[in-house]
């Protein structure tokens, strides 16, 4: 007999009102655009409600998706995980929103929970926890990073005193472009395979998910709704293209929510809803000397942004 707490119904219910939550913000602080709702199921297999906003006064792209499917490990994660044949459950909310102008960054977080269950008696074997919430940058204000870290350290205290250094360094690993050989963005906090152990109850995790999920909107928004009519000409949205290639590179070649989505047959349109509609590769281009842009490349790299110098 295992002493699991199963979260599969509170964290299901949990991502649904987060969904609804953040969509209905971010919608008000657009103020033309509205999500677009695309609700689906499959049979045998699990439901999930994929939300588009498009081309709106300061959202040029973005989704806002959640999704819970049960069935059979597929061979690949089998072999990724080290586990025989088993039966899973998983549940999540995935966001990304691209904004339209260059001086807003843009944002990805996802808040997720796994169970994983004996193939003959059905009882749960194992269950962890996932997560957390970056910002990228085209043009760097220092303010705006130190704000999205404190607010997610604050979150991070209140279940833990080491979660928010711990996944601070978990982000900063996680999201690199190795091929490039730097930071995808300015960080946040990113965790995986988080267990119930005697420091913390699968309970607590639940209400760190919980917290972190609510805190999101605490993180971005005023970041938004001070950069979101900033002036900007055709120079800052072909950098905001160049940059965005980054993040293209990451989501397709390192970004492990992709790969599993992929490898367990999942909808591809709302796979790929994270990447940006407008992107430009430029061979070899570089930022001119002493930049705006040069500033942010030059901070592309683990930052101490809640002792940052400059603030």
């Amino acid at each position: 007999m295992n002493t699991f707490q199963s979260q599969r119904e509170k964290f299901t219910g949990l991502v649904k009102d987060l969904q609804a939550k953040i969509t209905s913000a971010l919608e008000e602080i657009d103020g033309k655009a509205k999500f677009k709702i695309d609700d689906w199921e499959r049979e045998g297999f699990g439901f999930g409600s994929t939300r588009v906003i498009e081309e709106g006064n300061v959202f040029e792209k973005g989704g806002v998706n959640v999704s819970a499917v049960a069935k059979r490990l597929p061979r690949e994660l089998q072999e990724s995980l080290d586990e025989e044949e088993s039966d899973f459950f998983a549940t999540g909310i995935s966001l990304v929103i691209h904004p339209k102008n260059p001086f807003v960054p843009t944002v990805h977080a996802n808040y997720r929970y796994f169970e994983l269950y004996d193939k003959d008696t059905g009882d749960m074997k194992d269950q962890w926890f996932g997560g957390g919430a970056d910002l990228t940058p085209y043009y760097l204000f220092e303010e705006d990073a130190v704000h999205f870290h404190k607010v997610h350290k604050k979150v991070c205290d209140k279940t833990h005193p080491e979660f928010y250094d711990r996944f601070k360094k978990w982000c900063d690993e996680y999201f690199y472009n190795h091929h490039r050989g730097e930071s995808r963005g300015i960080g946040g906090i990113f965790y995986d395979h988080i267990r119930p152990s005697d420091e913390y109850t699968a309970d607590d995790l639940y209400e760190f998910a919980q917290n972190a999920g609510e805190g999101f909107l605490q993180a971005y928004l005023p970041i938004v709704e001070q950069r979101k009519d900033m002036e900007y000409g055709d120079l800052h949205r072909k950098w905001q293209e160049l940059r965005r290639g980054r993040y293209v590179e990451f989501n397709l070649i390192h970004d492990r929510g992709t790969l599993f989505g992929l490898k367990t047959k999942g909808r591809i349109e709302s796979i790929l809803m994270s990447l940006p509609p407008h992107v430009q590769w430029i061979y070899d281009h570089q930022p001119e000397a002493g930049s705006e842009e040069e500033k942010l490349v030059e901070h592309l790299k683990a930052v101490d942004w809640l002792n940052y110098p400059k603030i």
